[in-house]
């Protein structure tokens, strides 16, 4: 409610229908005055937002401490005391990846500072580096060797974790981002083959290897970081797609009850992937406040979640659908190793297209 004027008109001014009460029975619009002052606007606005807020944490209350109350309750068509499943997924999902994207790096920790190749720009950084020195006057034998091993297109520059053996004329000592390596030129030989006789996929797929090749060398961490971090962007993507599978599967696993339509087995999807989402938010600041205190305890506090997270789903399945112990049981296990194998296949079918398009 606007708390805005009522007309004494009572013709819909959206659709022209006799209006019976304050709002039209036809297309549901307010018979409000139109001129509406700046403070009254601004009265509208905050009203919408804690009526967004309240439903929502009414909602959450119930989704948290219930399961399964609130779909079975909106399908059974008690709808206003309950925020929209699709609304409410959409802004909770919204706040999850906002979080996780905030605070998730997929590059961290995956370079292990031993055994890999000098990337194409740390080469050219280094290789700059050493011009300058030389162009400054230094014409030490060494800094010339060092130079024209990094300007050989045709020798790959291993970084190694440093042995305490001398130099030798194709290796020379380098410090990058603090930590000391020892620099081994070898011939480069690493181009995958691509032969006209490969299928196109063959030939794609060697192609991108070869395209990943030249911008990171064999530097395997830096190739993952950037594949992990193109397919964590398609997470939300993959989360969303797999909703109406999920739905399917529990259609499947239900379809002797006559009662529920795939629209209902959606709300169900719909409210626990909320859930979830909730619960991989708690478990993400349990997993930092672990790694903040260094207290073994938080960890055993992240596996009762994810325990939790189970018994969960399965009261809600058991409260919503009504069946027994024994039936919700062998269905619960059932739609876990189904669900697992439908999101094992979007993730693999998201992974190929993070390839791509790298």
């Amino acid at each position: 409610m606007s708390h805005q004027p009522e007309r004494k008109e009572k013709n819909c001014l959206n659709c022209g229908t006799l209006v019976a009460g304050r709002y039209c029975q036809a297309c549901g619009q307010e018979n409000m005055e139109t001129r509406q002052s700046f403070w009254g606007l601004t009265r509208h606005f905050i009203f919408d937002v804690f009526h967004f807020d309240g439903k929502f944490f009414d909602t959450l209350k119930y989704l948290l401490f219930r399961p399964g109350f609130v779909p079975q309750a909106y399908v059974r068509g008690k709808r206003v005391s309950y925020l929209d499943p699709i609304r409410m997924y959409l802004f909770t999902s919204a706040i999850f990846f906002l979080i996780f994207f905030s605070v998730a790096d997929p590059k961290k920790g995956l370079e292990t500072g031993n055994n890999r190749s000098m990337t194409p720009q740390e080469r050219f950084n280094l290789a700059t580096s050493l011009y300058q020195k030389k162009a400054s006057g230094d014409s030490d034998t060494e800094v010339q060797q060092q130079l024209f091993l990094l300007m050989d297109t045709g020798r790959q520059i291993v970084l190694k974790k440093p042995d305490g053996r001398p130099a030798t004329d194709s290796s020379f000592p380098v410090t990058l981002r603090n930590t000391d390596y020892v620099a081994v030129a070898r011939p480069e030989d690493n181009r995958s083959p691509i032969t006209s006789s490969s299928g196109w996929l063959s030939r794609k797929i060697n192609q991108r290897v070869n395209d990943y090749k030249e911008k990171h060398g064999d530097d395997t961490a830096g190739m993952v970081g950037d594949l992990l971090e193109s397919f964590l962007h398609k997470l939300p993507y993959v989360l969303f797609v797999s909703l109406p599978f999920f739905a399917l599967l529990l259609q499947l696993l239900y379809v002797r009850r006559k009662n529920f339509f795939y629209s209902d087995h959606a709300v169900f999807t719909l409210y626990h992937y909320i859930f979830s989402f909730i619960l991989l938010l708690v478990m993400s600041g349990v997993d930092r406040i672990s790694k903040y205190l260094k207290w073994d305890i938080w960890s055993i506090v992240n596996f009762l979640l994810f325990l939790a997270g189970g018994v969960y789903l399965f009261i809600a399945m058991k409260r919503f659908y009504g069946q027994g112990f024994g039936k919700t049981m062998g269905k619960f296990l059932l739609l876990n190793f189904l669900g697992f194998i439908v999101m094992i296949f979007l993730f693999a079918v998201f992974l190929f297209f993070s390839i791509f398009q790298l």
